[in-house]
């Protein structure tokens, strides 16, 4: 690992252990041969790989949906946005097509020729969100609300207690199909090593993005990690929302704060703007322990009670994370989307970015 210098420290690069960098990243000569607007070769590669895996496709097919999924998202969240509480979730399809759920003809007709599908569906958004709040809430479980089948979702670890899972299975069953249940092994457990001593802690985390505010340059990290780690040998943590959230903020005193993520392979991939995530997007993530790994978002608005307490609003997505991680970036190509929270299930959890840039009242890099 290389020591720290103020040349080049990228975002979601940092592996934060033994007051060390991850090797600095270098820009890219391959990533002007990407053929998706955005991606970087490298990041490019591993989606479509990720896409031909999950989904049972070519190459050629992958690379198309990666081509249309931007205009395909902006679509989608301008479908929501007009239809406001007529719409009851939406979501890219296995083709990469934006559906929006609604509960009548006329708010499907209301958005007839706006390049999204409609699905009548039975439930509404605050019936949803009723039944969620009828849960009890259970340590080592996760709760979302899945919009392509119009139910909530209860993930249940091996790790919660036998008699609240069966008072959460009763509770559950007195809202009939509003509600799923299902099973996994393991438990959700935020992404941070301990014992590997940094400054001022014993934690390992990654970098997320780097952002700046008054001409100060800092970084966006979990909450999890600035808030139970003063110094890092970046600088010291200045913010801290965990749990109830899991965003925080450390200064970057390193003198360089590039907007990229490092791959872990020598390349980066440029960052440019933030969004928020949507269900059946690609995505991928930059982290100190796994690299760079990719996959699809399987739900939003997710709520993962963790041990050391309940975290709301996260995402959660099908791409591999592990211990380290932490604080690491999600993104679609050159969008922002989040911040590694944790994983369990065989699911990573992340805290949306937007989120934070706008509690802290930075902006991107």
């Amino acid at each position: 690992m290389k020591r720290l210098t103020k040349t080049t420290v990228a975002a979601g690069a940092c592996a934060l252990a033994f007051g060390a960098l991850a090797p600095a990243a270098m820009a890219s000569a391959a990533s002007t041969s990407a053929e998706v607007e955005g991606y970087s070769a490298s990041v490019q590669t591993e989606a479509v790989s990720a896409l031909v895996a999950e989904r049972g496709i070519d190459r050629a097919e992958a690379i198309e949906l990666l081509q249309k999924q931007d205009a395909a998202v902006a679509a989608l969240d301008s479908a929501l946005e007009q239809l406001g509480a007529r719409a009851a979730g939406g979501y890219l399809d296995a083709s990469g097509t934006p559906v929006v759920n609604v509960v009548s003809d006329a708010a499907a007709a209301s958005v007839a020729g706006s390049g999204v599908v409609t699905k009548v569906v039975e439930y509404s958004t605050a019936e949803l969100e009723a039944a969620r709040a009828a849960l009890p809430t259970v340590v080592g479980t996760a709760v979302a609300t899945d919009p392509t089948t119009n139910q909530v979702v209860v993930t249940v670890a091996e790790e919660a207690d036998a008699t609240e899972v069966a008072e959460l299975e009763a509770a559950a069953q007195r809202l009939g199909d509003a509600v799923r249940v299902e099973h996994v092994d393991g438990e959700f457990e935020l992404a941070i090593y301990g014992g590997e001593a940094i400054t001022g802690g014993g934690s390992r985390c990654s970098a997320g993005f780097n952002v700046n505010s008054g001409g100060q340059n800092y970084i966006v990290d979990a909450g999890h990690c600035t808030g139970a780690v003063s110094q890092w040998n970046v600088g010291p943590s200045v913010g801290a929302s965990f749990p109830g959230n899991d965003y925080g903020l450390i200064r970057n005193d390193t003198g360089s704060a590039p907007g990229a993520v490092s791959l872990y392979n020598g390349s980066t991939q440029a960052i440019s703007s933030a969004s928020n995530a949507s269900v059946g997007q690609s995505i991928c993530k930059s982290g100190s322990t796994t690299g760079l790994t990719c996959g699809t978002v399987t739900a939003t608005n997710v709520t993962v009670n963790y041990a050391e307490g309940a975290v709301h609003q996260l995402v959660q997505t099908s791409a591999s994370v592990n211990s380290g991680d932490s604080g690491g970036a999600l993104f679609a190509g050159s969008t922002a989307l989040g911040i590694t929270s944790g994983m369990g299930g065989g699911s990573s959890f992340f805290q949306p970015v937007t989120e934070a840039l706008s509690a802290y009242g930075v902006s991107l890099n």
